[in-house]
This record gives C-alpha cells, sequence and structure tokens, in this order.
C-alpha cells in the first residue's frame, strides 16, 4: 500500500545539511561601521575593472559569452597557462559545487579538514555524500591525517590553501607528498582564494602540482586580492578530462558579462593587486604584533585576515571582546561553526579600522573582568 504525500519532500540528506552563515554585516545604533568578517580587500577594486563594468553596461540585452573567452585568456596570460586547462565560474563556491557534482555521489565520500571552509561539507552533502572530516596539527591541514582517512568510498579531497580560518599554510612539498599517496582517481581539490596574500618561498598556489598530475585542481577567487567579491568571479586550473567532464553539467551563461570583463581587466592590472598585497602583509604584521603585546594569541596567517584567540576567562572570552567591537561599530566573524569557540576573525580593514580595533581590544584586555 502507497503512502501518499501531501508535499515536496527532499531527497534524502538535505535536510540534514546546515545552510552556510555568511559574516554579519551590521551593528544596530551605530552609525559608523565597518565591516571586518568577510576578508573583503579595503583597497575595492581596480579603477580598471570599474571602467570595464562600465563598458559592459551597454550591452545589458545580449547574453554574455557562454565561454568567458576573454577571461580565460587573460587569466592564462598572467599565469602562463593554456587556457583550454582554465574553467570559470560564478565564484569559485560554484566550481566547487560542481566538482562535487561531478565526482560525488550517495555512497562516497569527501575528505575535508576540521577547521576547512565550510562550504566543502555544504556541497559533498550536496552531491549525496559523506563528508569526513580529519584533524589538523596546529590549526594546519595534516597531510598523514588525510592519507590515513582514505578509503575505497573517498572520491575527493579538498585541502584549503591558505586555511581560512587560520590563515596557515601547507607547503607545496607537503602538497606533491599528498597527491603522490593518493589513489590516482581521488581528485585533489586545492583552494587557493588567498594565494595571491601568500610570501613563503615553500609555498605554490597549485599550478605546478596540476600540471604534472591528471588528478588535481586548483580554484582561484576575484573576490579576494581583486576586490570584485560582488561580481562573483572564480576560476579553476585542471587536467583537460576534468575541464570536460564539469563543462558538461555547467550552465550555459553561468557568468554575467560584466563579471567577464571586470575579471579580465582586474588580472591584467597586476600593479593594482601588488598595492592591495603590499598594504595587506604591513598590517597583517602591525595587527599580529600589536595584539599579541596586549595579550591575545593570534595565529600567523599569510592571508588577509587574522584568527585571535582569547583568555578562558569570564569577561575576557571572544563572545565579550565581540559584543564590545559590535557596539564601536567594528564587525568581526566570530568561528564557532569553524570549531573555534574562543576566537574571532579579523580581516585586514582600512587603517582607522584597523587601529580602530587595536585600541578596543586594549581597552577590553586592561580592564577587569
Amino acid at each position: 500500500m502507497s503512502v501518499e504525500i501531501s508535499k515536496p519532500v527532499p531527497r534524502p540528506g538535505i535536510l540534514d545539511i546546515a545552510s552556510y552563515v555568511p559574516g554579519k554585516e551590521h551593528a544596530p545604533g551605530v552609525a559608523r561601521v565597518y565591516k571586518l568578517s568577510s576578508n573583503e580587500t579595503p583597497l575595492g577594486a581596480s579603477p580598471k575593472a570599474i571602467e570595464a563594468v562600465k563598458t559592459a553596461a551597454d550591452n545589458l540585452g545580449r547574453y554574455p559569452d557562454g565561454q568567458a573567452i576573454e577571461l580565460r585568456e587573460a587569466i592564462a596570460a598572467v599565469h602562463g597557462l593554456n587556457p583550454a586547462n582554465i574553467l570559470c565560474g560564478n565564484g569559485s563556491d560554484e566550481l566547487l559545487g560542481l566538482l562535487c557534482h561531478v565526482y560525488l555521489g550517495a555512497g562516497d565520500e569527501g575528505i575535508i579538514t576540521e577547521h576547512g571552509f565550510l562550504v566543502y561539507k555544504i556541497q559533498i552533502m550536496g552531491a549525496g555524500a559523506t563528508p569526513v572530516v580529519v584533524k589538523e596539527k596546529d590549526y594546519t591541514v595534516d597531510v598523514d591525517a588525510i592519507l590515513a582517512a582514505v578509503t575505497e568510498r573517498t572520491k575527493i579531497v579538498f585541502i584549503a590553501n591558505p586555511g581560512n580560518p587560520t590563515g596557515t599554510y601547507v607547503p607545496v612539498s607537503e602538497i606533491r607528498r599528498l597527491q603522490a599517496g593518493l589513489p590516482k582517481h581521488v581528485v585533489l581539490v586545492l583552494d587557493a582564494a588567498y594565494a595571491e596574500y601568500v610570501r613563503r618561498n615553500d609555498y605554490e598556489a597549485g599550478i605546478e602540482v596540476v600540471s604534472s598530475s591528471s588528478n588535481v585542481v586548483m580554484t582561484r577567487t576575484f573576490s579576494k586580492a581583486y576586490g570584485l567579491a560582488a561580481l562573483r568571479v572564480g576560476w579553476m586550473y585542471a587536467p583537460a578530462e576534468v575541464v570536460d567532464a564539469v563543462n558538461r553539467v555547467r550552465a550555459p551563461f553561468n557568468m554575467n558579462a560584466a563579471a567577464i570583463a571586470a575579471g579580465a581587466a582586474a588580472i591584467r592590472d597586476q600593479a593594482f593587486v601588488q598595492q592591495a598585497v603590499s598594504y595587506n602583509q604591513m598590517w597583517v604584521e602591525t595587527l599580529t604584533a600589536a595584539l599579541e603585546a596586549i595579550g591575545l594569541k593570534v595565529t600567523p596567517s599569510v592571508a588577509n585576515f587574522v584568527l585571535i584567540h582569547f583568555p578562558e576567562m569570564d569577561g575576557k572570552r571572544a563572545a565579550d571582546a565581540d559584543e564590545l567591537l559590535t557596539s564601536r561599530g567594528y564587525i568581526l566573524r566570530a568561528v564557532r561553526s569553524y570549531g573555534f569557540s574562543n576566537a574571532l576573525r579579523m580581516s585586514i580593514g582600512p587603517e582607522e579600522a584597523n587601529r580602530g580595533v587595536i585600541a578596543a581590544l586594549r581597552e577590553f584586555m586592561g580592564r577587569k573582568a
């Protein structure tokens, strides 16, 4: 006897997914608010990218280029790549989802790390697969732990490098060791959203590893150093077989014309990007030193944010600091959902915001609990 269903029912597992909650943007009752919760660049977009958006507005009645040829060729020229191995998307989030759609299904497993980007788990579960969470070591991806977690059901491994919200990174030698230790049918995804900011000789975003293997994909974004978060521009560099497979399920016009034009203009303006990177490096160092000087612990960061750890003491915890900072108009990111119950992530912001946070936290740490 069949049971009548009175309303549409999602397939099993969908309602088990916890929705992604972005960083807050508002501080009620505060006139001047500085949003330091989403890792956006305080320098904004290149003037050339802004001009490209204005020009694109002249053709709003026409569909965009479904292959994003101009953007792919601009990316290829800057990084010395073959455009055929580049696929662009509506932010790198879309590409992460498409990779799961292509390579995962019911009964499969996807490996993520305990403090990894929350979207990985969402996309794995959305594909009907099971996320397997492995421990990190000192807030950093542990290659041995990942390799130990691989089973015959493993189909994909996600690594954020640098990590978010930790700001730590995995040296290229360890990435190569991970790739060599994985079964050849397992896709290793290197999410290098913050690669532009890294200034370490032993770091490599993923281009070399992708070029020398058949099962590695690197994803990148224009939302951070390039200042195009509002337009949603992402890309991936992958073996031809992976690009072909993802193209088969990609929407025909998955990027809008303004995003394509702005992305191409932005990546050609490397001088502007380097200004953003230099500003960021100076403030990461300044903030880290200032916060440690007042008794806070800061995880060493190579990205455009710092992870601040607070004392386990009544009146001195992250939630207390967050309340004070929000009342002053400084919005940082609580990271409980990432496994940090007593920490805040702070994006590098304008100078006045950075100095304001330092002053507020100095007052916070100096007052009686």
